[in-house]
């Protein structure tokens, strides 16, 4: 009988370890997709490992994270996360309070420059960017997986949002809080469940 428990232990044991590397393997092959699609802000890029420059900054101003697996950090008003066995950057964002619409704007020109047309924008508030395995999504790819009702394989994200509307002549005078964010939903679900 001990014998027994002793083989099932160690069955279950091997089956835990090998899942473990499964797992191990699937985390680093979604950080390398995602890095090579080399999104980047203010030479963070997502996915990828920070530099040793980057490691010191971190290091000066840590901020508190949600989860005991990832660090977080500010470099000026940008916010970092990353993967605290890796080092790998899970998100980057920016929020602003009380920005003026020509700000705004000029935030929304300079991410139009980094990664070109959006994928959507609806209401003049939101733009949203998406990429795939390869590259990113057009909105005409959009548009046609959602007329097909088809779901896009969406590996990451640059979400902007803004309270004011960005473009609107007639709200030249607003003032209005406004953030983006860069990740990668696949790379949060997997360490949200493991």
């Amino acid at each position: 009988m001990g014998k027994k428990i002793i083989g099932i232990l160690a069955a279950c044991s091997f089956l835990f370890f090998t899942a473990g590397i499964s797992l191990a393997g699937e985390l680093e092959s979604l950080f390398s997709q995602v890095e090579n699609l080399k999104i980047q802000r203010q030479g963070y890029v997502l996915g990828a490992e920070l530099t040793g420059d980057q490691e010191e900054i971190a290091a000066k101003n840590p901020m508190d994270a949600a989860s005991k697996k990832v660090f977080k950090f500010k470099d000026k008003n940008l916010n970092i996360v990353a993967d605290r066995k890796t080092s790998r950057v899970l998100v980057i964002f920016e929020q602003f309070e009380k920005l003026p619409q020509k700000k705004v704007q000029s935030l929304i020109g300079e991410l139009f420059m980094a990664y070109e047309d959006p994928t959507v924008s609806a209401h003049d508030k939101v733009v949203y960017w998406a990429w795939g395995k390869k590259e990113k999504f057009t909105s005409a790819q959009f548009d046609m997986a959602k007329d097909k009702k088809k779901k896009l394989a969406i590996i990451a994200t640059v979400k902007f949002n803004s309270e004011i509307k960005i473009m609107d002549k007639k709200e030249t005078e607003a003032i209005g809080d406004v953030y983006y964010i860069i990740s990668s939903d696949p790379l949060l679900k997997f360490f949200h469940d493991t």
